[in-house]
């Protein structure tokens, strides 16, 4: 109850479900949306519009738009509720009453919160009346969105609103997993059929007819295919229980001879289901007649389901429908329409290439970063001890289970794909192995010890007899030539650290995978004390630090102390008043190497290593914290000393060796600045980065391979998904309690009795 009066509220004045309208549907993402990533300081709710609604746990107030004394008396009761701080207006001009819905301005006449609206309808070049309203209504409100910029640009140019008060946002649209629609087709019994698709709400304004009219010169093309109408009739379009809309179609697949390539789908879909109709379409047919049409939450949806798309020119898709991923025609032109999806059909390469473009133009649009541009508006509206703060996502091992087969974690991803053909590296199956190590820690999960014997095996498999590791293995598990002409120094060190991190855990692991372990980490030994490359010394005194934790064997001290030794010599020749560090440049994994300092001091007691390790982490910090948000090194040029760094290029892997870093910085000196920045830089995951984004993926839990400067790399590889989900391990370890020692035991004992250990 306490935590509960700690949120901040925000009203929604809109339709909601139950109530079947696009305007109701797009509240409900945004605020399923919002609540995922905020819920902890953000509670939503409902100021319903409608004749006959009921308040509920969500709604709590409800607007008779009929009734104009009602809008005052509304606005009276949202003002007496005082955790309520900003009222948030979905606003249609059809939803309201009076003259262009102007009784809605008796409502921000009472209200005393800050107003923001919505305008899902911009209407070019109005009537003075009609131009009065919108004036009107935008003034007594302290920001306005819009979801294209021609809506943004309409209202500076025929409503003089000025630029400061509009903020534009894209509609919403759902992550999905991308496949290729055979994969999907199955579901549905539709492998051997080409699928067309179209949905939403049914009415005139739709123009299903013009694709109708179109179908018999596509099926004489490609005669499989199946057009799929989906989505039930708008209550508006159905008079004295006749669905005269509906009926007209019907009999119009009947005149054309078209029952066996058309299929109506006439139901409310669950949101699941209808993306995965999506997800198996194979082109999109967008039919909308009205040329004035502002944006369109169903074109939204089927590019952000890799659908490549014929669209007539309305606003919204001449804004966002680009030559690379679907073609326009002219409204009403069935003949055009024809003639643009023969010339898809014929061309697979085109049609893949196509959907990959337009599922990609979509992930600015997801709902999660449509979410995190809402609430960083809200923010701004707000006091700051109220200010609206991210959730940490659940911890999914989908996607990397996805990329995990018998020899190890494949290298690289095509979008959520596995690619086989990258191969398997010595780095990622280390990276891996550390990470469940971590998980199998804190959640105790038997499906673990297996994902950590393939991670370990691989590490074995890469070892030669003189200790070292090779790095690259084919698809075929074969050793690729790269291993004879990479350097391979900071991959082997990387091995040293994971076989280090499995070592320190053998009071929750079982003994033949730390036999393993022990074996193979001692095996590397004899050449760990030579190495040279920094950050390989960053790796591998992490380490030998974790094996030292639970042996205490002295001769690793030794070990630690000459390659700590060689670190301050670097530092020695290349530390000046304003350049603290132990090269002349920054590159990638820069917090390992006072992370490493800050071990050899652990272990040694040494102050120059603590010195050293604090002043070039704070050095290195103040490089990663720009404005107070976390910025990763460009790896764009890298930063080198005395040369402006280079903006945009930001990696996962980085975010993750300094959140480590960060946590063993502040587990060691109890300062709480340590701890704060550590927050931050996970927040980047998150979408506190300079393109308001998520970097992570909530349906497959992977994580995108690279953030740039007008877009995120949708790859999700072996090595993001992996950082991110360390970075995720170390965020949750204040919050999980720790299953007791018995337990474990029992986990340990029946993997190995299934596994005939």
């Amino acid at each position: 109850m306490k935590q509960e009066l700690l949120k901040t509220k925000i009203a929604f004045v809109t339709t909601f479900p139950p109530t079947q309208c696009g305007i109701a549907t797009f509240t409900k993402d945004l605020i399923s949306a919002i609540n995922n990533s905020f819920n902890k300081t953000l509670n939503c709710v409902i100021c319903e519009i409608g004749t006959k609604t009921k308040k509920t746990d969500v709604v709590e107030f409800t607007l008779n738009p009929n009734i104009k004394e009602e809008y005052k008396l509304v606005a009276e009761e949202i003002n007496n509720n005082s955790a309520i701080k900003i009222v948030h207006i979905q606003h249609e001009f059809g939803l309201f009453g009076g003259s262009y819905g102007n009784y809605l301005i008796a409502f921000l006449e009472t209200i005393n919160k800050p107003v923001t609206f919505t305008f899902h309808s911009v209407i070019p070049k109005p009537n003075n009346e009609l131009k009065l309203v919108v004036n009107t209504l935008i003034s007594k409100s302290n920001l306005v969105f819009v979801m294209t910029k021609q809506s943004q640009k309409i209202l500076m140019e025929d409503y003089d609103i000025p630029e400061n008060l509009i903020i534009y946002i894209p509609h919403g649209t759902h992550i999905v997993d991308y496949e290729n629609t055979s994969e999907i087709k199955k579901q549905f019994n539709l492998e051997n059929r080409t699928i067309l698709s179209t949905f939403g709400l049914l009415s005139h304004g739709k123009s299903i007819e013009t694709a109708l009219k179109a179908l018999p010169d596509i099926v004489a093309h490609t005669p499989n295919v199946l057009y799929l109408i989906i989505g039930k009739t708008h209550p508006n379009s159905i008079k004295n229980n006749t669905d005269t809309y509906r009926n007209y179609l019907e009999e119009l697949v009947e005149e054309l001879h078209l029952k066996n390539h058309v299929r109506f789908i006439d139901k409310y879909l669950e949101i699941n289901e209808l993306l995965d109709y999506l997800r198996a379409t194979d082109l999109y047919l967008f039919t909308s007649k009205d040329p004035n049409q502002a944006v369109s939450g169903t074109f939204s949806y089927a590019m952000s389901c890799a659908c490549p798309i014929v669209a007539t020119a309305i606003p919204h898709t001449k804004e966002v429908l680009t030559e690379d991923a679907g073609l326009l025609v002219a409204i009403e032109n069935h003949e055009q329409l024809a003639q643009a999806t023969k010339k898809l059909l014929a061309n697979k390469d085109l049609l893949q290439s196509m959907a990959i473009s337009a599922f990609q133009k979509t992930r600015e649009s997801s709902w999660e970063n449509v979410a995190i541009k809402h609430v960083n508006a809200y923010n701004k509206l707000i006091d700051k001890k109220r200010a609206i703060k991210y959730n940490y996502p659940p911890i999914k091992l989908n996607h990397l289970k996805k990329m995990t087969t018998e020899l190890g974690i494949i290298q690289f991803c095509k979008i959520s794909q596995p690619d086989h053909s990258s191969g398997y590296t010595l780095d990622d199956n280390a990276r891996a192995l550390i990470a469940m190590s971590l998980h199998y820690k804190l959640f105790h999960k038997k499906e673990d010890l297996q994902l950590i014997n393939t991670y370990l095996n691989f590490i074995l498999r890469c070892q030669k007899p003189s200790g070292t590791f090779i790095n690259y293995i084919d698809e075929n598990n074969f050793e690729h030539i790269k291993n004879s002409y990479i350097n391979l120094e900071d991959s082997n060190a990387r091995a040293v650290w994971a076989l280090g991190k499995v070592i320190s855990l053998k009071d929750y692991l079982p003994e033949y995978i730390i036999d393993k372990a022990i074996i193979c980490f001692m095996d590397s030994l004899p050449w760990v004390k030579n190495i040279l490359s920094p950050r390989a010394i960053g790796f591998a005194i992490k380490g030998l630090y974790l094996y030292y934790s639970v042996t205490k064997q002295p001769e690793i001290i030794y070990v630690i102390e000459k390659l700590a030794n060689n670190l301050i010599s670097n530092y020695d020749l290349t530390e000046t008043k304003n350049w603290k560090w132990f090269e002349n440049y920054l590159t990638y994994a820069n917090s390992v190497l006072p992370e490493a300092m800050l071990y050899a001091y652990l272990v040694t007691g040494k102050s120059n290593y603590k010195s050293v390790a604090i002043d070039s982490f704070d050095f290195l910090l103040s490089k990663l914290f720009v404005k107070n948000q976390f910025k990763v090194i460009s790896n764009n040029g890298w930063f080198h000393k005395g040369i402006a760094s280079n903006m945009y290029g930001e990696q996962p892997i980085d975010v993750s060796y300094t959140i480590q870093t960060l946590e063993l910085f502040y587990k060691t000196t109890k300062d709480i600045t340590y701890k704060n920045l550590q927050k931050k830089a996970f927040n980047w995951f998150l979408g506190k980065n300079h393109l308001n984004q998520t970097m992570y993926n909530p349906i497959t839990g992977g994580c995108y391979d690279g953030l740039e400067k007008t877009h995120v790399n949708l790859n999700q590889g072996a090595e993001s998904t992996i950082c991110y989900l360390i970075a995720r391990l170390i965020m949750e370890k204040e919050t999980v309690i720790k299953p007791k020692y018995s337990r474990n035991r029992r986990v340990v004992k029946q993997f190995e009795i299934e596994n005939n250990i």
